[in-house]
């Protein structure tokens, strides 16, 4: 049975970013440790932490620590209210020695590419046919190597889910099968979910992904013909659960102006 968190009634009237959102939280199971990331993961661990999961813990690679939800939206890691009441506010080196350690249970990860092995890259993209360099890796590479879990969020399109991406800045299921163990990985650690703008994908066995559920009111058929590979579709798929109204009451408390779910 998934201990994966369950909303118990889904809620009308919700942008896409909102699925997103509550799908994302839903990830984060109470009592776990967490590498929250940028952009979306900000808003779905607040609403993990005022709906489901109260005792998970928030890191982020800024060094900061959060036992208790920031009081206000936040739009980057630094941000005042994310300092205001931390539990620590220390150094990148504090939060990656809990990596380090085994400590974190889920980490969230965005790219530009991600593949069918759940491999991702933010080193190298394409733009007007010319190679362009992206930011890199950050702490992305850490995270995806020792977290014991990750989850990816990013928009479905055939040019960002690829049969194989153009750099490996942070391993996934590498080329499936037994790669992560060869290169010495913890070996509970690899990619659980990525989340996007269609769907939700997760791996079977052998590292490779497969669609495990669409978002309402998408056909299967989106979903294949807009990724780069022959992509697998599980035979109990599901339709993504839309937020709860308890996730909607947060998201929309936190973010009024849906700075961060208008889409």
């Amino acid at each position: 049975m998934s201990t994966r968190a369950q909303p118990e009634a889904p809620a009308r009237g919700y942008s896409l970013g909102e699925l997103m959102v509550a799908a994302a939280a839903r990830e984060i199971r109470d009592a776990e440790v967490v590498f929250v990331g940028m952009r979306l993961p900000l808003l779905a661990f607040l609403v993990a932490k005022r709906t489901h999961a109260p005792a998970a813990i928030g890191l982020y690679e800024n060094g900061v620590i959060r036992e208790t939800p920031a009081p206000e939206l936040l739009y980057t890691m630094a941000d005042p209210p994310n300092l205001l009441g931390a539990t620590l506010c220390g150094q990148m080196l504090d939060v990656m020695a809990l990596l380090q350690q085994g400590r974190v249970h889920v980490g969230f990860l965005g790219a530009a590419e991600a593949d069918r092995f759940g491999n991702l890259n933010s080193t190298w993209g394409n733009r007007g046919g010319q190679d362009i360099r992206l930011p890199g890796s950050g702490g992305a590479c850490d995270i995806a190597c020792l977290a014991q879990r990750t989850v990816v969020l990013l928009e479905h399109d055939r040019n960002r889910l690829v049969e194989r991406v153009k750099h490996v800045t942070s391993p996934g299921f590498g080329s499936g099968d037994s790669w992560r163990r060869a290169q010495g990985l913890p070996l509970r650690s690899g990619p659980s979910a990525v989340i996007t703008t269609l769907g939700v994908l997760r791996f079977s066995n052998d590292g490779e992904a497969y669609l495990a559920s669409v978002h309402p009111g998408v056909r299967v058929e989106d979903v294949l013909g807009n990724t780069g590979w022959t992509l697998r579709v599980a035979d109990d798929l599901l339709e993504t659960l839309p937020p709860s109204g308890a996730e909607l009451a947060v998201m929309r408390e936190l973010d009024p102006n849906r700075f961060w779910t208008n889409r």
